[in-house]
């Protein structure tokens, strides 16, 4: 009985050391992340290999399990940019980003887990930089703003391209002008719309007023093409045929033939 608690004592100090190696060597990666595993006595960080995926893992308590999200994730920017005129434009931008799965590790080695403010920060704004410095604040302001979203994405996505990196997508949300720049953008753009629509007024009545005199023309032209033709022969036989037409009216008595004036018909007589 004696010998009990002896014996016991190692066994207590076993499982607290091997509760103490297990505990040091779970790791547990979650929804939406990845691990890089990087080995003290084995070479450092791993490349070669592919990250550890979701769950339970158990790693040598010595080494290390750097965890990443590698999910999208946004980086919503504010900047200060210059048009091409040297005009201070704001521009407020968003990123959709996330690692490459494959190149985790090298992600890691090379930039590590403050990637975000290395690489894509810096890229985002220097593109952003070299886009709107091609135009003016007016083309900022109105129709190019889907161009320079357009640009800064395909600039963007040539710098993280090598950086391990994947670009989904570039946002700009707004265009801030300087107050004035923007009063007088605007004030141009309404006189542009109603120099517009003037011009479609003038254009509109021109036709309506070209329409009339093409009507006009045409019923000039068809009269004098009737009256060329109707001959003194062709009114007497129209009167002839338009005399025997009322002669079958209930209300005629007699007619004539050759009675009347150039020798149309007379119709005598009425109910």
């Amino acid at each position: 009985m004696e010998k009990l608690p002896k014996i016991g004592i190692p066994v207590i100090i076993i499982l607290i050391l091997l509760i103490i190696v297990i505990a040091k060597s779970a790791v547990t990666i979650g929804s939406g992340e990845a691990g890089v595993l990087y080995k003290t006595f084995g070479g450092g960080v791993v490349t070669d290999e592919s990250p550890l995926d979701e769950g339970f893992h158990i790693v040598a308590p010595w080494n290390k399990v750097f965890i990443y999200e590698v999910r999208q994730q946004e980086l919503f920017e504010k900047m200060k940019v210059l048009s091409s005129n040297g005009l201070e434009i704001q521009i407020d931008a968003s990123a959709w980003f996330q690692p490459v799965y494959g190149d985790l590790g090298k992600l890691h080695q090379n930039l590590g887990e403050n990637y975000l403010q290395r690489v894509i920060q810096p890229a985002i704004r220097s593109a952003a930089r070299s886009v709107v410095g091609r135009y003016t604040p007016e083309q900022l302001y109105s129709s190019k703003r889907d161009v320079i979203q357009d640009e800064i994405f395909v600039e963007t996505k040539k710098i993280l391209d090598k950086q391990f990196v994947q670009l989904n997508e570039v946002l700009v949300r707004d265009v801030t002008l300087p107050g004035t720049i923007k009063d007088a953008i605007e004030r141009k753009l309404k006189q542009e719309q109603e120099s517009l629509e003037y011009e479609f007024r003038l254009v509109t009545a021109a036709k309506e007023a070209e329409k009339v005199i093409i009507e006009a023309q045409g019923k000039a032209d068809a009269n004098r093409i009737l009256s060329a033709s109707l001959t003194d022969k062709i009114l007497q036989d129209k009167g002839i045929e338009a005399t025997l037409e009322l002669a079958k009216s209930p209300n005629t008595k007699i007619v004539v033939v050759g009675s009347g004036e150039s020798g149309l018909p007379l119709i005598l007589g009425n109910n």
